[in-house]
């Protein structure tokens, strides 16, 4: 058993790692930017340094470091907070580590492939090519990756780097700057407008095919690695908006196709086989089965109306309230 602290613990992705990695034996503290009444939990903004001390006050063996501003366009509107909390925030956390001495697992993102043109997107390429990051967000996460290798060279700290493609799935509140398929989700409950760029590609990971696998990073970490973790469905932003629709029985004309969006790349594909072969990494949930899951979440959650769907040869009303 490991003593691990994770990092923005309350998070969409943090709340469900906690509770993978307590579930596989370990100790877990928490530290995110709000007062929580769990025991083994320090509130801290990781771009203070004055309250990440009180975090590193224990040691740990291991540190999940996901606390971020998220999001292109979030990045965009308030860049101030983005630059204090992913830069600023990490710097601080490198610090530590490089006084304590523990093993930091940190959470990149598909964003820091900025332009690439390449079919299939390696681990290798920023270090071949050069690669323009055109969202502040993106360039926040490389410049975190750099300060990572920075840290490597100089001092050799121990450090993965990990990067997320596309997780989705029940968990993720909504807000005006979530991922696209809460964004799509909410918008179609509520019979709100949203815009599909017609082109784009993504590569979808479901919830429960991701947190198993960044669970086991801990177990299986190699020092100075960098792993792209992603699913296996290459697929349409359109038909991500098409599913979605079929689920929430809203109405088609909410949608506004568009050709262009200046903020984000049009193909991301990962190459995912570092992840299978060290992590055991293995996404099987399809979108049609992971995106109904997460329609049937989010209705729960804000008491929207589900349409009508066949049950045992009958009509039956899903209302979830």
């Amino acid at each position: 058993m490991a003593k691990i602290l994770v990092t923005g613990s309350h998070g969409t992705l943090g709340r469900p790692l906690v509770a993978q990695l307590e579930a596989n034996g370990h100790e877990v503290w928490q530290c995110d930017l709000q007062h929580h009444p769990e025991e083994r939990f320090i509130r801290a903004d990781v771009s203070s340094y004055r309250q990440v001390e009180r975090v590193f006050e224990q040691d740990y063996d291991y540190v999940y470091h996901l606390a971020a501003e998220f999001g292109r366009i979030n990045g965009e509107e308030y860049y101030d907070t983005l630059w204090q909390t992913n830069v600023i925030g990490t710097r601080n956390i490198l610090e530590f580590q490089k006084k304590k001495g523990f093993k930091l697992i940190f959470a990149s993102s598909s964003e820091i492939y900025g332009e690439a043109q390449e079919a299939i997107l390696d681990e290798d390429l920023p270090a071949t090519k050069t690669i323009v990051q055109h969202n502040d967000y993106a360039l926040t996460k490389w410049v975190n990756e750099v300060q990572v290798m920075n840290f490597e060279k100089r001092y050799g700290v121990p450090v993965m780097r990990l990067r997320f493609f596309n997780a989705y799935g029940p968990g993720e509140y909504y807000h005006n700057y979530r991922s696209v398929v809460c964004l799509f989700a909410y918008r179609a409950l509520h019979n709100q407008p949203y815009q599909v760029f017609e082109g784009y590609h993504r590569v979808f990971m479901y919830i429960d095919d991701f947190i198993p696998t960044l669970a086991r990073a801990c177990d299986r970490f190699v020092p100075g690695e960098v792993v792209n973790i992603g699913g296996t469905e290459y697929r349409s932003v359109k038909e991500l908006s098409d599913l979605i629709l079929a689920a929430t029985g809203a109405d088609p004309r909410i949608v506004e196709y568009l050709p262009e969006d200046k903020h984000n790349t049009v193909n991301k594909r990962p190459d995912i086989s570092k992840a299978r072969r060290l992590f055991g990494h293995n996404p099987t949930v399809p979108l049609e089965v992971g995106i109904p899951k997460t329609i049937e979440w989010m209705a729960g959650v804000y008491g929207a109306r589900l349409p009508k769907r066949a049950v045992g040869g009958r009509e039956a009303l899903r209302c979830v309230s």
